[in-house]
């Protein structure tokens, strides 16, 4: 059976944490009605893929862009704590926009100046984040050769990986992942591939 692995990824539909500029992981945070017709496109557009398996963050909000892609085709959603979004701390829940402007600050260096050591308060460091984004690609290339699957997760976690997973570098700056739009990254049995980077 071949290594390759088709894993279709996407950030979570719009929620409600983004709409009131509310900073943090969020776990609780849900969709919004935009979100949710979000989500029921994304399904649209990935419905001719052969997809075995759906992975998630534990966040409401990116289970709820799972969901339809998973009952459609009769499957269960994995959730994945690796995937979450970037935590920072004390100050997780803050609306503040110093705060927001920090993460934000934190983010760029991650990315451009690839100084993974900053974090936000006492919340994770870019090391600790790429790490466990690390392992759920890892688990998922080990446990898929030659399939198709999807993963529905959060837009700082999955660009500061996959900036380093794809080798993209500060490519990824810039461009926010948009809300639930799907985009392909490959596994060729050595190396996490992605063709193109959404914009």
């Amino acid at each position: 059976m071949s290594d390759h692995i088709r894993l279709w990824c996407l950030r979570h539909a719009e929620s409600q944490n983004v709409i009131t500029g509310t900073a943090g992981a969020v776990p609780a945070a849900p969709l919004t009605a935009r979100g949710r017709h979000q989500a029921l496109d994304a399904a649209r557009t990935l419905a001719a893929e052969p997809i075995v398996r759906v992975y998630s963050s534990t966040a409401l909000r990116a289970r709820q862009t799972a969901e339809p892609l998973a009952t459609t085709r009769g499957l269960d959603i994995a959730a994945m704590p690796e995937l979450v979004e970037v935590g920072i701390g004390t100050h997780e829940g803050t609306r503040a926009p110093a705060i927001r402007a920090q993460t934000a600050d934190v983010l760029r260096a991650w990315v451009i100046e690839q100084d993974l050591g900053q974090r936000v308060a006492d919340g994770e460091t870019g090391h600790q984040v790429l790490a466990r984004v690390t392992a759920a690609f890892q688990r998922i290339a080990v446990t898929h050769p030659g399939e198709t699957v999807a993963l529905v997760g959060h837009v700082a976690s999955l660009t500061v990986a996959l900036g380093r997973l794809c080798s993209l570098g500060s490519r990824v700056w810039g461009t926010p992942l948009p809300h639930a739009r799907p985009f392909l990254i490959e596994w060729d049995g050595q190396a996490w591939h992605c063709p193109a980077w959404p914009c």
